[in-house]
């Protein structure tokens, strides 16, 4: 769900007074309620410059994005910072609920922030006056975002954030201010820099969102008195605060806005999200079966948790993929939950490089996912039917698993689980990503508000060696598992052996040790340097982007590549003359012993 255009008479949000979006009383959200009081006012200027708003959204879009708060303070000095001020508020309450889902709050919203910032500074250098931003499209920007159990607050400027405690009040905002000017607000330059906390939620907390004239002139007991006088109307607190401005001087506009949080969801939000109500697991399917006109043909593949079956739709005559639970699988609940999970990553993912989800008009009678079918081979089967592969057929696979990973990261995921049984190769030679059954997503992960660690999701020979010792998983350690296919594709094992598989501690972790091509297949070592830095022990040694792995593979780069005729480390070349000297013992005893045999 969106929320309406902003222009729409029914637009539901379209509550409008000339400081801001007026939203009063008390808003319950699923177990999350919270009480929201705003007042504003021009004060003893001639118009108010102010803005502010909150958004509430229905479920789904709440679970996901959370609730918003905001207020904007644009500067005295031009006319066009009310506009200004007014476009931060409006964006951010609607463009932010129009970010994806998966992204958590941080990344979606300074992205909404950033943008704004941008198009500020933009109508500022078209106007009259392009070099003097105390003319242009100027503002502060404090927000507050309330997500599952988590408050996040955003800011930038000199209007404020604070937290009631007892009879006082916490400041979570730092001013942007360089003696009477701002040394930092939107619309000022092209890029902007966002002040950025996240806070763990407790029933009974309260926020408070000022400008400077209020903040200026009421000190925090005094506000912390007038919210505990009006308790059960904090519209009236914040009029009440106001007023106080006035009357100790305040020249300036005057924005209140005071949220409660009087009840939280319960921790692990994220399993709700994930609910199919009503919904049958399937029976177990045999050929020429039929579910939702959807024909089995055979089983694709099958496990102690799930089946796949090759389908074909009744109607359309497609083929395609079923994946369906076992009724009998000993994880239960939390499988499902797993399970459901993939379908709604799969909805989200566009990349010719990763397994689609398919929709059907026709209502599910069972619990299901279905999905394109990929008539091809594992790359797995590939490898051990092309030991040798040519280093054109490696980068370009590697070159679409690498598009595949970067749909992901788009979308605030991480795979987790990439290996060579997680790809198929069909006959065009198109690479694709399947089975997100260990993917990560940022934004489902900060409704699990729980801190009870879990074992790793993913294949341990693929695994980064610092996921093993407990780090959560991230863009770099999914390019480890990408560098781990390289360097197998070309040399035919792992890059460190069976060593990384068994770190347990810093110590093993430090002691792995990269294993150098085999000189015999004649790979330029620019191409080892860039794989070995996709598997870098250390993940900020490794790429940021798997396109900058790819560009690496047909691009020599200097930076990394060892000169010409370099020599590596002792240790490497002890290494290998240690192997070298213990094949030529082995051979030797074999032809003793052959020659014992031969004289007995």
């Amino acid at each position: 769900m969106q929320p309406p255009a902003w222009h729409q008479p029914n637009n539901p949000y379209r509550r409008l007074a000339r400081a801001g979006l007026q939203f009063y009383g008390n808003a319950i959200i699923d177990t999350l309620t919270v009480s929201l009081g705003q007042y504003s006012d021009k004060g003893r200027k001639a118009a108010n410059q102010d803005f502010h708003g909150a958004l509430i959204p229905e479920p789904p879009l709440l679970h996901m994005k959370g609730l918003v708060v905001a207020l904007a303070d644009g500067i005295s000095s031009s006319s066009a910072s009310a506009i200004a001020a007014e476009t931060a508020v409006k964006s951010l309450l609607t463009d932010y609920y129009c970010t994806a889902d998966s992204w958590p709050v941080r990344t979606a919203a300074q992205r909404v922030i950033a943008a704004v910032n941008s198009w500020l500074h933009t109508q500022g250098q078209a106007a009259a006056h392009p070099d003097d931003p105390d003319r242009g499209y100027v503002c502060t920007l404090s927000a507050l975002i309330l997500k599952s159990r988590s408050a996040h607050i955003l800011h930038v400027g000199d209007s404020r954030i604070g937290r009631v405690i007892g009879r006082s009040l916490e400041p979570l905002t730092r001013d942007h201010r360089s003696g009477a000017y701002l040394a930092r607000a939107l619309g000022v330059g092209p890029n902007i820099e966002i002040d950025y906390l996240q806070l763990a939620l407790m029933p009974g907390d309260i926020f408070v969102l000022t400008t400077d004239g209020g903040h200026d002139f009421v000190d925090g007991s005094s506000m912390a008195d007038s919210i505990a006088r009006h308790s059960t109307d904090l519209d009236t607190a914040a009029r009440e605060i106001a007023t106080l401005a006035l009357d100790h001087g305040s020249t300036d506009n005057l924005t209140i806005q005071i949220l409660r949080v009087d009840t939280l969801p319960p921790a692990g939000l994220a399993d709700h999200l994930t609910v199919a109500p009503n919904l049958p697991l399937p029976p177990r399917l045999v050929e020429q079966d039929e579910i939702d006109g959807l024909r089995v043909i055979r089983q694709l593949h099958g496990n102690a948790r799930s089946s796949v079956h090759l389908v074909q739709d009744t109607v359309t005559q497609r083929l395609l993929a079923l994946k369906v639970p076992v009724a009998d699988d000993p994880h239960g609940d939390a499988y499902l939950r797993q399970f459901l999970m993939e379908e709604w990553i799969a909805r989200r993912l566009n990349s010719p490089h990763v397994l689609k989800s398919v929709q059907r008009e026709t209502k599910p009678s069972a619990l299901y996912l279905l999905t394109d079918y990929i008539d091809g081979q594992t790359l797995t089967q590939r490898m051990r039917d092309n030991p040798r592969p040519s280093l054109t057929s490696v980068r370009d696979i590697i070159g679409q698993l690498a598009k595949g990973l970067t749909a992901f990261h788009r979308q605030s995921m991480i795979h987790q689980d990439l290996r060579p049984d997680n790809v198929l190769i069909d006959a065009t030679g198109t690479a694709t990503i399947i089975d997100f059954g260990a993917t990560s997503v940022a934004g489902v992960s900060e409704l699990d508000n729980t801190s009870q660690p879990r074992d790793w999701p993913g294949t341990v020979q693929y695994t980064a060696p610092e996921c093993l010792l407990g780090a959560p998983g991230s863009v770099q350690s999914d390019l480890f598992s990408l560098g781990v296919i390289a360097y197998q594709m070309l040399v035919g094992r792992l890059p460190y052996g069976d060593a990384a598989a068994r770190v347990q501690n810093d110590k093993d972790l430090w002691r792995l040790q990269f294993e150098p091509f085999d000189p015999a297949r004649n790979i330029p070592l620019w191409v080892e340097a860039a794989i070995e830095r996709a598997v870098a022990v250390n993940p900020q040694h490794r790429y940021a982007e798997a396109s900058e792995l790819v560009y690496d593979l047909t691009h020599p780069n200097a930076v990394i590549t060892p000169p010409a005729g370099t020599v590596r480390p002792m240790a490497e070349r002890l290494r290998f003359w240690q192997t070298t000297c213990l094949v030529l013992v082995c051979a030797v005893g074999v032809l003793l012993l052959i020659l014992i045999l031969m004289v007995g």
